[in-house]
């Protein structure tokens, strides 16, 4: 095996070129993430994914409303909230008083 002018196989492999942790995505998966599933939950577990949709959409915002904003993080946001308002509104139309008593 010839590593050739100086650079000897032995180094940590896997340095070059990483400069960021990658034990937790990064904020452009995140807003991916988020709006798989605010779509997902316009169409089974609403009341679930909705909130995840909200949580991924501001996790990939940064945390903060200033700055610069990806699209599919406030994409999810927007349709994480949309997608749990409607979850309520069905689980609220669904628990009526009438035969209850």
């Amino acid at each position: 095996m010839m590593a050739g002018f100086g650079h000897t196989t032995r180094k940590r492999p896997g340095s070059r070129g990483r400069t960021w942790s990658r034990s937790r995505p990064d904020r452009a998966t995140l807003g991916i993430i988020g709006v798989i599933c605010a779509i997902a939950g316009f169409f089974v577990l609403g009341i679930v994914l909705g909130p995840v949709a909200i949580v991924c959409g501001w996790l990939a915002m940064g945390r903060s409303w200033t700055g610069t904003r990806s699209v599919p993080a406030l994409v999810a946001l927007v349709l994480g909230v949309i997608d749990t308002v409607l979850a309520l509104i069905w689980i609220a139309g669904t628990t009526t008083t009438t035969g209850m008593f």
